[in-house]
């Protein structure tokens, strides 16, 4: 038995040769499925179709993502419930399975820690394969490098956002954004981009207090055409060098 975990980037024009390689060489895609209308589905399975491999879509376990008390342990959960129902595909059906993971499986996603699990498991072995992340797709959009000369980027999420602020980053990355909140942040750049590389991505950039209105009507725009919205930000102090 083999895993294949695929960076599919923001969809079919984001597959690289590899990862068509790789995809053509498994027996069949697995997908969680979400209730309700999922578009993010039927992109896997447009990626899986295009490419003349079988998906099996598997009912995504529930998880609190009301902003938990205790994250870690809500995360976990849904881990292990995500790995219970893999496993049961994976035992049945054998073979080669690949998992088609947007952007990078990488960063922000937790794709590798479940397939490590299962291929514990079930003694499979497993390999990963690249895809374009959020950050560079962003930065490519807004013809941006993510860094003034000779300063970090710091990559983080909408949740810990405030905190790092606190700590002393002035360049951030912002990922798994849900409610999009950057009160006081009024003298701050932003360089804003929702469903990039779909037809319903949006971009908007300029200090935050001037943008917010024009990028709270984008987002909704993105959430309306699509039926979903993932969205990443790069922020950037007032004080911080801007070097493009």
């Amino acid at each position: 038995m083999k895993i294949r975990v695929l960076g599919i980037g923001m969809g079919p024009q984001h597959v690289t040769p590899e990862v068509a390689d790789a995809l053509r060489s498994s027996d069949y895609v697995i997908a969680a499925e979400k209730a309700g209308s999922d578009g993010l589905l039927a992109v896997r399975r447009e990626i899986a179709a295009t490419h003349g491999i079988e998906m099996i879509a598997v009912p995504d376990p529930e998880r609190d993502r009301d902003n938990p008390a205790d994250y870690g342990k809500v995360v976990t959960d849904w881990h292990t419930a995500r790995v219970a129902a893999y496993e049961t595909v994976l035992r049945d059906r054998g073979g080669t399975a690949a998992f088609l993971v947007w952007g990078d499986p990488a960063l922000y996603d937790s794709t590798i820690r479940i397939v490590e699990q299962l291929a514990a498991r079930l003694s499979a072995e497993f390999d990963v394969f690249p895809g374009i992340s959020a950050p560079h797709m962003l930065a490519a959009r807004h013809r941006i490098v993510l860094h003034p000369v000779g300063d970090p980027v710091h990559i983080t999420t909408a949740r810990r956002l405030r905190e790092d602020i606190a700590a002393g980053q002035r360049n951030l990355c912002v990922m798994l954004t849900g409610n999009l909140d950057l009160t006081g942040l009024d003298d701050w750049s932003i360089w804003w981009g929702a469903n990039l590389g779909t037809a319903s991505e949006r971009l908007v950039a300029g200090q935050v207090g001037d943008v917010w209105p024009e990028l709270r009507r984008a987002r909704a725009q993105a959430k309306a055409e699509a039926g979903w919205v993932m969205d990443v930000y790069l922020l950037r102090a007032p004080a911080a060098r801007s070097e493009r």
